[in-house]
C-alpha cells in the first residue's frame, strides 16, 4: 500500500470501514460470479474481492490522488479468471454505482468523489485490457512453446483469448479507440462510435491531431508528444471534441502507451468518458448561482467577481461604479404587496440593462432595490456621469404594473478612478455612502464620491457603534454653565451638558453624538445617566449651600426621551434616591419637539410638571410656533434661542429685534412663564436684557461650560 493511500485510510474507524468494505465486496461478488469461470464458491469469492475492494478504497482517499495504481484491480479480475467482457461490464458499473457510496470520503465534493471514480474506472479497465493482452501474449508464448505437443489446442486458445479479448473491447461503457505511434486510429468500440454521432467511419481511419478543438489546454498537446515519443506512459485531460453534427462532445479522456514484447513503444489506448451532460450541468449551476433569480441580472457573486477584476486591473485602466436605490420602493411593498414590487423591480431591471450595453459596462442587482453599474476603459470620468444619467432619464417615465402607473425615482452614487488605489470593498463602501448623501439631498440624483464626507460617515458610523460601549466603560462626563439672575447678579442655577470623552477623537460635544444616540435607540439610557449625575450633582451643591436655597439644575429632553413610556417613572426614581427636591430640577425641552404635540405626549410633562418639576421651552423662537398654543403647555420658563442675543451685538442693535425680544418677555410674565435667555456673551447684551425684563441668562459672558466644583466658586463668591 502506498504511504499516502494508508495515510488516508487511517483516519477512519477500522471496524465500519472494514464492515462497509464487506458490503461493497458482496455486492461486487453477486454481480460478476455467475459470469465467471471460476472453481470457487461464491462466499470464497467474496473472500478473494475483499483484498481487490480495499485496494479501491485506498485508491480513492489517495492523497494525492493518482488512479494509475487502480490498473491492478483490472489485472487482479483477470488473474481471478474473470475474463469474460460482461464481468468488466458489471465491474465498472458496481464501481460507478457503489464505490463512492460506501468508500466515499466526507471531506471531498460529490463532484469530486464522483470525479476520482470515474478515473478510476478508466484505470480498472485500462488494467484489464493490458492484463488481459498480456496474459494473450503469454498464452501465446506458451502456446508456442508447446505448438509440437498441442499445436490444436494452442490454436484454439488463441481464438477464445482474441473472442474475449474483442468481446470487452466491443462490450465495454467507456469509449475505447487503439491508435498507431502516428495518430492513426485503427480501432473503435461502439460506445466511442455512438459518443461520436453513430457513424464509424467518420471516427476510424482519422488521425489524432485532427481532434484539435480551440478550447484545448495548451499543455494537452504537450502531453500527447510526450507519450507517442515514449518518454510518459499515460495522461488524462479534460478534453472537447467537435461531433459529426458540428456540436462539441466533453470527455474525460486517458490515453495510455502500449509497448511491444522488447518494450518498444506500439499502440496508444484511448479511454473516453462522456462528461457532456454533466458539464452543461455544471454551467447551469453556475449561471444560477451567479445570476439573480428575479431579474436574470447578475447578482451579488458575479458583481463582486468583475468588480475585483476593474479595481486591480493593471496600470493605466480606471473604472467607474454608479450604486442606484429606488427612492420610497419599500412604500409600495408595504402597500400593494411584493408581488407587485417584483414586477416592477423586473420592469426597472430591464431599463438598467438597456442603460449598460456599450463594451466594459455591466447592470447587476445586489438585492432588494439596490443595483448597481460597473464601466471600465479609458475615459470612465465621463462615462460615469453619463452612464448615472442614462439611469436616472430611463426611470423618467412612468412603468405600468396591473394597470397602474408609477414613476420611479432613484439616489446614485458615482466613485470613479483609477485601478490600484482601492479594494472592492472600500469602492463599494464609498458608493454607498455616496448614494445615501445623495438621498438626503432629495433624491432623483447622482452624487460624486467626496473623500472627505466619506470619512466624516466612517467617523459618524465609528461612533455609533462605540456608544453602548462607551456608556459602559463610563467615557461620559458633564459639564456644567450657571444660570445667572439677571437682577442681582446671583448664580440661580446651571445647565447641565453632556460630553464625550473618546480614546480617539478626544472631547467631543453633543452635537457630535446626540443625533446618533437619538437614531439607535441609546438616548434613553444615556439620558437618564445625564439626570441621575446631575441630579446628584445638585443635591451636593444644596447641602453646600444651605443658606442661600437649593441651586435649580436644568437637564435637556430629547423627543425620544420624552415619547419614552418611564420618563415619569425614571425621573420620579432618581428624584427619590438623590433626596432633591422636585422644585430644584428643570427638564427642558426644544420649541420643535412640542409643535403639534397631542395630548398623549404632552402627558409626562403635565405629571412631572404637577409634582413641582419646572419644564422649560427650549431654543423658543426657532420654531415657528403659534404664541397662543404656550397656554396649553405645561411649561413655566422659555428659553430664547441665542439668535436673539447675536442681533444684539450690531451697533446699532436693530429695534425690531429689541422690540420681538420685549414682546415675547411681555406675553411670557402675563403667561407667568419665566425668561431665560442663551448667548449672553458681553455686558452690553446682559444690560439691555435686564432692561427687557429678562430674568436669567447663560453664556460665555458668566462662564463657559465647565466642572461641578466651577459652580460651587462662583456661588461662594455670590455669597461673600
Amino acid at each position: 500500500m502506498r504511504p499516502d493511500a494508508q495515510a488516508a485510510v487511517s483516519a477512519e474507524e477500522p471496524d465500519a470501514l472494514e464492515d462497509r468494505l464487506r458490503r461493497f465486496a458482496t455486492i461486487w461478488s453477486r454481480a460478476i460470479f455467475p459470469v465467471t469461470a471460476t472453481s470457487l464458491t461464491r462466499p470464497e469469492f467474496e473472500q478473494h474481492l475483499l483484498p481487490v475492494a480495499r485496494e479501491l478504497h485506498q485508491e480513492l482517499h489517495a492523497r494525492p490522488f493518482t488512479p494509475q495504481p487502480a490498473q491492478r484491480v483490472g489485472a487482479a479480475l483477470v488473474d481471478a479468471h474473470c475474463t469474460d467482457p460482461e464481468a468488466l461490464s458489471r465491474t465498472l458499473g458496481v464501481i460507478d454505482s457503489y464505490l463512492v457510496l460506501y468508500c466515499g470520503d466526507p471531506a471531498q465534493s460529490a463532484d469530486e468523489s464522483r470525479a476520482r471514480c470515474a478515473r478510476l474506472q478508466h484505470a480498472v479497465a485500462a488494467g484489464f485490457a493490458h492484463a488481459l493482452r498480456e496474459r494473450t501474449l503469454a498464452e501465446q508464448e506458451a502456446i508456442a512453446r508447446s505448438s509440437l505437443m498441442a499445436r490444436s489446442d494452442a490454436l484454439q486458445a488463441m481464438h477464445d483469448t482474441e473472442v474475449r479479448f474483442r468481446a470487452v473491447f466491443e462490450g465495454a461503457a467507456i469509449g475505447i479507440a487503439i491508435a498507431d505511434l502516428d495518430g492513426n486510429v485503427l480501432e473503435v468500440n461502439d460506445t466511442l462510435t455512438r459518443m461520436f454521432g453513430g457513424l464509424e467511419h467518420h471516427v476510424r481511419g482519422r488521425r489524432m491531431s485532427d481532434w484539435a478543438h480551440p478550447e484545448d489546454r495548451p499543455q494537452v498537446w504537450d502531453l500527447y508528444r510526450e507519450l507517442v515519443s515514449g518518454r510518459r506512459e499515460e495522461y488524462r485531460t479534460e478534453k472537447p471534441f467537435y461531433r459529426n453534427d458540428g456540436t462539441v462532445l466533453w470527455t474525460n479522456l486517458t490515453v495510455s502507451l502500449l509497448r511491444d514484447a522488447e518494450g518498444e513503444p506500439q499502440y496508444q489506448l484511448a479511454l473516453m468518458e462522456d462528461t457532456t451532460e454533466r458539464r452543461l450541468l455544471n454551467l447551469r449551476l453556475r449561471y444560477e448561482a451567479t445570476h439573480d433569480a428575479l431579474t436574470g441580472l447578475p447578482n451579488r457573486t458575479l458583481f463582486f467577481e468583475r468588480l475585483e477584476k476593474a479595481v486591480t486591473a493593471g496600470e493605466g485602466a480606471r473604472f467607474g461604479l454608479c450604486y442606484l436605490d429606488l427612492d420610497g420602493f419599500k412604500a409600495i411593498n408595504d402597500s400593494l404587496g411584493h408581488a407587485t414590487g417584483d414586477r416592477l423591480l423586473v420592469e426597472v431591471a430591464d431599463r438598467l440593462q438597456s442603460c449598460a450595453t456599450a463594451p466594459g459596462e455591466m447592470v447587476a442587482r445586489l438585492g432588494g432595490d439596490e443595483f448597481v453599474a460597473l464601466t471600465t476603459g479609458p475615459d470612465t470620468e465621463r462615462e460615469a456621469d453619463e452612464l448615472a444619467s442614462r439611469i436616472l432619464g430611463s426611470l423618467a417615465s412612468p412603468i405600468n404594473v396591473d394597470g397602474r402607473e408609477f414613476t420611479v425615482r432613484g439616489s446614485i452614487g458615482i466613485v470613479e478612478g483609477p485601478a490600484g488605489e482601492r479594494t472592492s470593498a472600500e469602492v463599494l463602501r464609498s458608493a454607498d455612502i455616496t448614494m445615501y448623501r445623495a438621498k438626503s439631498a432629495g433624491g432623483n440624483r447622482f452624487e460624486l464620491a467626496d473623500p472627505e464626507a466619506d470619512a466624516r460617515a466612517i467617523t459618524r458610523h465609528g461612533l455609533t457603534t462605540a456608544l453602548p460601549a462607551a456608556l459602559e466603560r463610563g467615557e461620559f462626563f458633564i459639564e456644567y454653565q450657571p444660570l445667572v439672575h439677571l437682577g442681582d447678579g446671583t448664580v440661580h442655577g446651571a445647565e447641565a451638558l453632556v460630553r464625550w470623552c473618546h480614546p480617539q477623537h478626544g472631547v467631543l460635544g453633543p452635537d457630535r453624538f446626540i443625533p446618533l444616540a437619538e437614531r439607535t435607540g441609546l438616548i434613553v439610557p444615556l439620558g437618564r445617566w445625564v439626570l441621575q449625575e446631575a441630579v446628584r450633582q445638585a443635591r451636593f451643591w444644596s447641602r453646600r449651600h444651605a443658606d442661600g436655597g437649593p441651586l435649580r439644575i436644568n437637564v435637556n429632553l430629547s423627543p425620544a426621551q420624552l415619547q419614552h413610556p418611564g420618563l415619569v417613572a425614571d425621573t420620579v426614581d432618581v428624584l427619590e434616591r438623590s433626596g432633591l427636591e422636585p422644585g430644584a430640577l428643570c427638564l427642558e425641552v426644544t420649541e420643535s419637539a412640542l409643535i403639534g404635540a397631542d395630548e398623549d405626549l404632552l402627558k409626562p410633562l403635565r405629571q412631572l410638571s404637577e409634582m413641582g418639576v419646572d419644564i422649560a421651552l427650549d431654543d423658543f423662537g426657532t420654531g415657528y410656533s403659534n404664541l397662543a398654543n404656550l397656554r396649553r403647555l405645561p411649561v413655566s420658563v422659555l428659553k430664547l434661542d441665542r439668535s436673539f442675543t447675536q442681533g444684539m451685538q450690531q451697533h446699532p442693535c436693530d429695534p425690531v429685534d429689541l422690540k420681538i425680544v420685549e414682546g415675547i418677555v411681555s406675553l411670557a410674565h402675563s403667561l407667568e412663564l419665566a425668561v431665560t435667555v442663551e448667548g449672553v456673551e458681553t455686558g452690553a447684551q446682559a444690560e439691555q436684557l435686564r432692561e427687557l425684563g429678562c430674568d436669567t441668562a447663560q453664556g460665555w459672558y458668566y462662564a463657559r461650560p465647565g466642572a461641578p466644583d466651577r459652580i460651587h466658586a462662583l456661588v461662594m463668591a455670590d455669597a461673600v
